[in-house]
């Protein structure tokens, strides 16, 4: 299933930046396409790599691993073919499309940051643009298709769990329609399931990195200017300190949210460097994981083991075997299924 939610989170946030898609049977163009897949797939890879040079200041110097070289590669790659995206997009800005074919052409973000470039172009370069679509590229895909795999994985080895959400769709959406972004907000179980999830698999287990603006000191430990920050998010959230029986997958602990103390769940951050996305992110889960629960029943491959939940290594700390799961549209869905 890894590469399936891999496609449809780019496809997802994709649409949004520039109205395109680079995965599935509508795809228009297939080389550019296969350009963004290999651009996306270096990035993240890079992203998550090792380097010494990031904890031994004296190593920056050097580059010995080549990790430095490497990104600025990818780095130069993204640049060229963002920069390319924008300029389509502005080129059918200055050549005034038909008015008809405007009006059918849906909003994207590109589109709408260069309206604003034209009243605040010290504000909206170029420059800044792509930096903003290379962060909802690298924030807004891996973490949300890899989140939806260890929640489909958890599932699969608690099926009550899984028979209490689908009940809860059924009887909050019915079976005559598809369940819609606005029906998210209403199965409160889905939504602790996935908060269980994120507690026990954090899509960033280290947060984003932070660096001292200062030399400090915290708790006796003198803080240099420049160091690397980390927060533990992944060991918090196992601490039986501040959960109880915390290895256990009880979605239950998140039906009262609003009693559960902010520090103790942080797969967002928290304050004023939280994640931006965090909104989108959870409708794009929820949405995702309720269509899958809604349309079909699932079941392990091999009924008689559990689901391997070991987590490898990475950025985003992927699960170490991919999810392989089988499943059958569900009866009462074949009607509307039949029509997509």
């Amino acid at each position: 299933m890894k590469s399936k939610l891999k496609e449809l989170s780019f496809n997802t946030v994709m649409r949004m930046i520039s109205g395109k898609r680079y995965f599935g049977v509508e795809v228009e163009d297939v080389e550019e396409a296969f350009e963004f897949r290999e651009i996306m797939k270096e990035l993240l890879e890079l992203s998550g790599a090792t380097n010494a040079a990031d904890f031994l200041k004296i190593l920056r110097v050097f580059d010995l691993e080549g990790v430095k070289k490497r990104m600025m590669k990818a780095s130069g790659r993204a640049d060229v073919f963002l920069q390319k995206l924008i300029d389509e997009e502005r080129k059918k800005r200055v050549s005034r499309w038909p008015e008809e074919k405007q009006k059918q052409a849906k909003t994207s973000m590109i589109r709408t940051l260069l309206s604003l470039q034209e009243s605040q172009p010290q504000y909206y370069s170029d420059d800044i643009i792509k930096g903003h679509v290379l962060t909802m590229l690298a924030a807004g895909t891996d973490t949300t298709s890899g989140t939806i795999e260890w929640a489909m994985s958890l599932l699969l080895n608690h099926p009550m769990t899984m028979k209490k959400a689908w009940i809860e769709i059924r009887d909050c959406v019915g079976e005559n329609q598809m369940v819609e972004e606005g029906d998210v907000s209403e199965l409160k179980y889905l939504e602790a399931i996935i908060y269980e999830t994120l507690r026990m698999f954090p899509a960033a287990p280290l947060l984003v990195p932070h660096e001292c603006s200062e030399d400090c000191s915290i708790e006796g430990f003198e803080v240099p200017k420049g160091t690397m920050l980390l927060v533990n998010a992944w060991g918090i959230h196992r601490d039986p300190k501040v959960w109880e029986d915390p290895t256990s997958f009880q979605p239950e602990r998140f039906l009262n949210w609003e009693g559960v103390e902010t520090y103790k769940w942080i797969p967002f951050g928290m304050g004023r460097r939280a994640c931006p996305g965090v909104a989108l992110a959870q409708r794009s889960m929820g949405l995702t994981l309720a269509t899958l629960i809604q349309c079909f029943e699932w079941k392990k491959v091999d009924e008689q083991e559990q689901i391997d939940l070991s987590e490898g290594s990475g950025i985003t700390m992927p699960k170490a075997k991919a999810l392989e799961a089988m499943c059958k549209p569900r009866t009462s869905m074949l009607h509307l299924l039949a029509q997509l």
